[in-house]
């Protein structure tokens, strides 16, 4: 297996590639997708980078694992393939920035457009077997992408994160808080929305700080 991955990134990541976790993970990866059904396809891995360059970062989401489902995952966490069903976390996503800012509800699940303005979409775990929720946990891919997450803190400056969920609140330890906005609120799940997702208004919070540190808004 190859790492397909932006040369912005490459270029900060390059000495994880190196390490032997990740030397370990490539193989069993190699022996995942050459044995098994697993998604995102081996060309959509690493999406998430090769849709928001580093230079162009300005949010970060957390997600956990990708959808494990035929023709869901595209490598960018919450989004779906078009044309696909939007997944509850998903619906209750959009549900919030249409109270949040006023936007009706798209047709289409993949959030693509997101990433192209500078929101990293990233998942802790970048793979996963069909049908078998959280399957390629534990095999280094949580290794990489703290490191990913604390390259960020280190060499950026007012990135702003949205931790949805304790699990992504446990991901982002390492964020520099003086540099950085962390936003926290419940997973957008039908278990998490009605304890605090809707209303957390992330959205809004998220574009008037960019509009504050000179940088362009999203167009969520």
């Amino acid at each position: 297996m190859q790492i397909k991955i932006a040369s912005s990134w490459n270029n900060i990541l390059q000495t994880e590639f190196e390490k032997p976790y990740f030397k370990k993970l490539i193989n069993f990866l190699n022996d995942e997708y050459s044995s098994r059904s697993c998604f995102p396809k081996e060309e959509d891995i690493f999406a998430a980078f090769n849709s928001c360059s580093f230079e162009n970062l300005k949010v970060v989401i957390i997600g956990q694992d990708p959808y494990h489902g035929e023709n869901q995952a595209n490598g960018l966490c919450f989004s779906v393939q078009d044309g696909i069903k939007h997944p509850p976390s998903l619906v209750n996503i959009f549900k919030e920035i249409a109270t949040d800012i006023g936007k009706e509800i798209p047709v289409s699940g993949d959030l693509s457009y997101w990433a192209q303005q500078g929101v990293l979409l990233l998942n802790a775990t970048l793979t996963v077997r069909e049908s078998e929720a959280g399957s390629h946990q534990k095999h280094g891919w949580e290794e990489f992408t703290d490191a990913v997450i604390a390259k960020i803190s280190e060499e950026k400056e007012n990135v702003v994160f949205l931790l949805w969920g304790k699990f992504a609140e446990k991901k982002g330890v390492s964020i520099n808080t003086d540099k950085h906005r962390v936003l926290k609120a419940p997973h957008p799940s039908p278990l998490g929305a009605w304890r605090g997702w809707f209303g957390s208004k992330h959205f809004s919070k998220t574009n008037t700080f960019l509009k504050n540190s000179h940088k362009e808004i999203i167009q969520w």
